[in-house]
């Protein structure tokens, strides 16, 4: 540990998440608008199709869902697999910028499928899926089968995969429309937006963003975000502009400057938010949200749950049956905790759900 970092004032669990729901619109809802929403989160968790629009019902004011959906409808705003190897609802410009950069991930996610792979000409292969899915867009089943008339002795799901990690496939719509159905199909971002992709960003403005997203953070957060390797590097150039913290544990945290750090009493109204939102998977260390105690308590399986915050921190999980919305608790809430929580949900409802009758009920505290 270096002296700078010995020296570094310490932030706490309550303080990192006080700042951390600041940057993440979570402390009050935002005057954002849909879009600006989306590039300053550097996108919205979307493995199915509503939790984007959850997610932004939680941080705006007077958000709407047809407000996202719309911007996906004009091509605005898109859905494609970017960080994590999972799929995120971008915008546009970010769609052609930020997936460049976390292009060697792509790449490295291919060497997991190398035997299935064996004689395949991965050039050739991106050549031929781009000319298929440009030519019209192509479901995942109808890629496969096209690529295996190529190499009949490849593994059918390699060779899909192989194209969605070699070209910037998005999915068209309607598939992501609120309120409508589509099945996945696929184009090159090229191709749906019109333009050209652009050259990846710097990791060094990329650094920035991050930070101004979910900071304060250490390396290895922004590598857990962004499911790269090797970003000591550009925190490193950036170190003389930024503020240097340490957590209780002695990591050192990078932050902006000027970012918001409130006070950690700041009073934090609970939230409810969709499966897999980025809150909850961007930090190496996510005792900042999650507690200890409640690690793993929001999935079985391969199942994601639904989360509820209640004083800034992971503290449930929720879901919506045909007439209720349906909150399950970790531990007892107080009266006016479930005051609270019953008016945030209320909200959501309303905005998401609008004159449909649900009822809230508080399920069975889970048990330990």
């Amino acid at each position: 540990m270096t002296k700078t970092t010995t020296s570094a004032p310490v932030l706490g669990i309550r303080a990192l998440n006080r700042a951390t729901l600041d940057r993440q619109l979570l402390l009050r809802r935002s005057g954002l608008s849909a879009k600006a929403a989306v590039g300053h989160l550097l996108g919205l968790q979307a493995q199915n199709v509503k939790p984007p629009y959850y997610a932004l019902a939680a941080r705006l004011d007077g958000f709407t869902p047809e407000a996202l959906s719309e911007l996906m409808a004009d091509r605005e705003v898109v859905r494609i697999v970017t960080m994590r190897s999972t799929i995120h609802t971008h915008t546009a410009e970010d769609c052609l910028t930020l997936r460049p950069l976390v292009q060697p991930a792509r790449d490295r996610e291919l060497t997991n499928f190398r035997k299935g792979l064996e004689g395949v000409d991965l050039d050739r292969l991106a050549v031929l899926a781009r000319e298929l899915v440009e030519a019209e867009p192509r479901t995942m089943k109808q890629l496969r089968e096209a690529l295996l008339a190529q190499w009949p002795d490849a593994d059918p799901q390699a060779l899909a995969i192989a194209a969605r990690c070699r070209l910037p496939l998005v999915q068209v719509t309607p598939r992501g429309l609120w309120g409508r159905s589509g099945q996945v199909a696929l184009t090159t971002a090229e191709h749906w937006l019109g333009r050209p992709a652009e050259s990846g960003p710097t990791p060094d403005a990329t650094v920035l963003r991050y930070l101004a997203a979910f900071g304060p953070a250490s390396v290895k957060d922004m590598q857990t975000w962004a499911g790269l390797t090797r970003l000591r590097d550009a925190f490193e150039r950036l170190r003389t502009q930024l503020r240097i913290f340490r957590d209780e544990n002695g990591v050192e945290l990078f932050d902006l400057p000027d970012a918001p750090r409130p006070a950690e009493d700041t009073p934090a109204p609970p939230r409810f938010l969709p499966e897999f939102d980025n809150l909850l998977l961007s930090h190496a260390d996510r005792t900042r949200v999650v507690p200890k105690e409640y690690w793993g308590r929001s999935w079985q399986g391969n199942q994601a749950y639904c989360t509820l915050l209640v004083d800034g921190f992971l503290a449930g999980v929720w879901k919506l049956t045909a007439d209720a919305l349906v909150v399950e608790p970790f531990d007892r809430l107080t009266k006016a905790q479930r005051e609270d929580v019953t008016a945030e949900g209320e909200r959501m409802l309303a905005t998401l759900h609008p004159g449909t009758p649900y009822d809230i009920r508080f399920g069975t505290v889970v048990p330990r």
